[in-house]
């Protein structure tokens, strides 16, 4: 079956969890309150393309390509995006909800992650340099030889990263979050 080229095109309030959803390459496409819910979107290819307000939690992501792809108020528990065609993998998150996803030796430097909530999400082995977490909340996030280099995370919080087991050359954090990079210490810091 021969794949599809869809160029242009808004898909609005579409649930591809119970309809087709033509496997192929998108480009340039709109996505606006649609359901891809445990859908399986493997070897997909979405380039210049944008989600806002969607629900992707638990898509099968094998192989899918993503290049500048933009993701705002979206639902993104449980992806893996490890699992995602490397080639070009790049993408922009605004205010959305990545929980227990996982970008396990993922490449995304200079990816932008604003305002999203980034719980117990693995970034284990990761190159994140040069990325920005911009107002996220990285709560039991795991980072395990992580390169954060010149990496901006002055404005999230909740974060536990261990200096000794990541890379952190220039990365940029807030006085008031440094216990997340003391913690292991065991150490009382006085806020006053």
């Amino acid at each position: 079956m021969k794949e599809a080229y869809i160029a242009d095109q808004n898909f609005e309030n579409t649930d591809f969890s119970r309809l087709p959803f033509n496997k192929g390459e998108y480009e340039n496409c709109r996505f606006i309150n649609c359901n891809f819910e445990y859908t399986d979107i493997s070897g997909f290819s979405f380039e210049n393309c944008e989600f806002t307000g969607c629900n992707l939690s638990m898509a099968k992501l094998v192989k899918t390509s993503f290049h500048d792809a933009v993701f705002k108020e979206c639902k993104m528990f449980g992806l893996q995006f490890n699992t995602c065609n490397a080639f070009g993998l790049s993408f922009t998150f605004d205010g959305c909800l990545l929980n227990n996803s996982v970008f396990y030796q993922t490449s995304v430097k200079k990816t932008v992650f604003k305002n999203s909530r980034l719980i117990e999400v693995d970034f284990t082995e990761c190159d994140l340099s040069y990325a920005i977490l911009s107002g996220c909340d990285l709560s039991g996030a795991v980072f395990d030889n992580t390169i954060l280099e010149k990496a901006d995370l002055r404005t999230s919080f909740g974060y536990s990263i261990d200096p000794a087991l990541n890379k952190l050359k220039k990365a940029k954090f807030s006085l008031s979050e440094v216990y997340g990079l003391l913690y292991k210490l065991d150490i009382v810091i006085d806020k006053d």
